[in-house]
């Protein structure tokens, strides 16, 4: 599963995001860590301030900022769950956002490619390692090296 997770080609999110310098990273349920855990790794390794957000939470304010053009990676869960994250994808999709969806299709979403066999349990795993790959690719067509990235320690020493 891994390995093909890895295979997928999620370069058009890359280009998509090649001069970003903020977005949102939604998901719900299965796919909120995941999202977390992007957002973060959008900062470390490519400089982008990333913020993610569960897709109940964003209606609550933050879309508020959501303009022409505004990044948004939209994490549907292969669950219950995916009722309410697709429909949300849509509407961003209308207020002009550049919306890009792993676990979904919608349309006029830039749709990435994701393994459609996979338990939902296990979905958020391929999400992750698709990523991943895009992530590293992304940081080194922004000048930086994502296995240095800038002031940070692997090891964090405490007192």
């Amino acid at each position: 599963m891994l390995s093909r997770a890895w295979d997928l080609d999620w370069s058009a999110s890359a280009d998509a995001l090649a001069g970003a310098r903020n977005m949102f990273v939604i998901g719900r349920g299965s796919t909120f860590g995941i999202a977390q855990e992007i957002a973060l790794k959008l900062k470390e390794t490519c400089g982008i301030h990333a913020e993610a957000f569960s897709a109940a939470e964003v209606r609550h304010g933050p879309m508020a900022i959501i303009d022409e053009g505004f990044p948004i990676l939209v994490l549907v869960p292969a669950d219950a769950a995916r009722e309410s994250v697709a429909p949300l994808a849509a509407d961003m999709v209308d207020r002009g956002a550049c919306v890009l969806v792993a676990g979904g299709v919608v349309e006029g979403a830039v749709n990435l490619p994701t393994l459609r066999d996979l338990h939902p349990a296990l979905a958020p795993i391929g999400l992750i390692m698709s990523f991943y790959k895009m992530a590293a690719a992304l940081s080194i067509a922004r000048g930086l090296d994502p296995d240095a990235p800038p002031y940070l320690r692997k090891v964090t020493e405490t007192r």
